[in-house]
């Protein structure tokens, strides 16, 4: 192995599992083995709470002035081993190297926000009647629970612990058992940046721990990021034990293409977004509509394709399973009929013989009704469905129970603005392949890409991780009384 075995990080330091369970880290890159991961119970879990709720005293009483230049310094951390964290995501993760350290500059801007934290809850103080004020302030709710996925191990993770505890909360952090190796870095730098010990604490596991998480009496609120079959059942167990809950689910994201869009900024934009993070991300386009005759803009599409290539500027999938997984999507639409334009099927890496590649693949002629148009692959596979007119596509896309993006590629302003107002996503892009919103706006989805109330970054972040506390105070006696003092 080359790394240690990622242990627990509770109350500052890197503890021992009680449970002695055990998973091996794979590199999808080659299919070597990179570390053991312990498999933590429910005796773990309490015993980070544990310290998570003493913190939680004094780290919420800090002024968040205070608090804040933590992460001021964790900035200047990311920044100084920006290179290590990109080497280790691409080695645990298998993206390349240039998509880790774009993660990682993500990750950056994130910590940013919350550096900007202090200005966005001044809270509001009124006076209300003659000597009477109130006063509205956001406190934090205590020891706090995030779940993240395999696909983002440096930036999902700075989607919620930079805000939530610049905030004043404690957390227990849930890495994916899949990738937990950047997590216990950021353990480690942000204790480095002065972080008291217990506010954040690692508890690593697969769904044993998930389960606790969402029953254990003492967290107050959960955020999950993952498939949409998991949010619900998420989502579904942590209100139950009467929780706040906002779980982040999976994606259809359609690309709708009309005859007007300039052929090769939007090829290129398609080709990016179906093969970014070898299409393993919520926010990456696997369904196009084409409206009309866009023959040429779909050769276009296929050229900058084929200048993607697995090993070079295309990252592997994060295990073997997810790599057949994928191609029986490729195989099944084939028997079904559609056209396979390009085929990423049995791609190899030479010298990486053990990796789990897929390489692009472009489907053309597909239906509406297969599943690799409907349900999500998670791979760099695009299928394109073919339309006569705009609502037609909507009806498509709209049709989708998911709801995290769309784009339309079109020089019509009118037509770009009717498709904002009718698409059924919470994040739209015009002539953008992977419409995120940057820092302040907020990351979200509708639908069944997302559960729960509000997003998950940004100023919307801030009613999620805190609660509001009302004041109303009178010192004055001779101001009298009426109906409102």
């Amino acid at each position: 192995m080359k790394y240690d075995i990622e242990k627990n990080f509770v109350n500052g330091k890197k503890v021992d599992s009680s449970s002695q369970k055990f998973l091996d880290v794979i590199s999808p890159v080659d299919g070597t083995c990179l570390s053991k991961v312990c498999l933590s119970n429910t005796k773990d879990l309490d015993e980070a709470v544990q310290a998570a709720s003493k913190t939680f005293l004094s780290w919420s009483k800090t002024p968040i002035k205070e608090r804040v230049q933590v992460f001021y310094k964790y900035k200047t951390l990311l920044e100084r081993d920006i290179d290590f964290l990109a080497e280790l995501c691409t080695e645990e993760n298998g993206k390349t190297l240039s998509e880790s350290r774009a993660e990682v500059e993500k990750s950056i801007e994130l910590t940013e926000f919350a550096c900007s934290l202090p200005q966005l809850v001044a809270g509001e103080v009124l006076e209300v009647s003659r000597g009477v004020e109130c006063k509205v302030e956001h406190v934090p709710l205590g020891v706090v629970a995030s779940i993240v996925p395999f696909n983002f191990p440096n930036m999902v993770p700075n989607w919620t612990i930079p805000n939530a505890i610049a905030l004043g909360n404690c957390m227990i952090f849930k890495p994916s058992e899949k990738v937990p190796l950047s997590a216990g870095r950021l353990a480690l730098l942000l204790k480095e940046a002065g972080l008291p010990d217990g506010v954040l604490n690692i508890v690593n596991g697969d769904s044993e721990i998930v389960e606790a998480i969402c029953k254990h009496p003492k967290i107050k609120a959960v955020s999950f990021v993952g498939s949409t079959k998991i949010a619900k059942i998420v989502y579904q167990k942590a209100t139950h034990h009467y929780k706040r809950c906002l779980a982040l689910g999976g994606a259809k994201n359609h690309l709708i293409v009309l005859p007007d869009a300039i052929p090769s900024m939007t090829a290129q934009n398609v080709a990016a977004s179906m093969s970014g993070c070898s299409g393993q991300r919520c926010m990456a386009a696997s369904a196009m509509v084409g409206v009309g005759n866009v023959d040429n803009i779909i050769n276009k599409i296929v050229e900058e394709a084929k200048k993607i290539i697995p090993g070079k500027n295309l990252g592997a999938v994060i295990n073997k399973a997810s790599k057949e997984r994928i191609e029986k999507y490729i195989t099944e639409a084939e028997e079904q009929g559609a056209k396979i334009l390009l085929d990423g099927r049995k791609a190899k890496v030479e010298g990486k013989e053990n990796g789990t590649y897929v390489g692009p693949t472009v489907i053309d002629h597909v239906k509406p009704e297969m599943a690799v148009a409907r349900e999500e692959i998670f791979g760099p596979v695009i299928s394109i469905m073919r339309t006569n007119t705009v609502d037609e596509a909507l009806e498509i896309e709209n049709a989708n129970p998911y709801g995290n993006a769309a784009s339309v590629f079109t020089q019509n302003g009118g037509m770009a603005r009717h498709i904002i107002e009718r698409a059924s996503a919470g994040m739209i892009g015009v002539n953008v392949g992977v419409p995120v919103p940057r820092e302040p706006f907020s990351f979200g989805g509708w639908n069944e890409s997302k559960f729960g109330v509000g997003d998950i970054t940004g100023k919307s972040s801030i009613e999620f991780w805190t609660q509001l506390k009302k004041s109303t105070v009178k010192w004055n006696a001779e101001a009298g009384v009426n109906w409102m003092s």
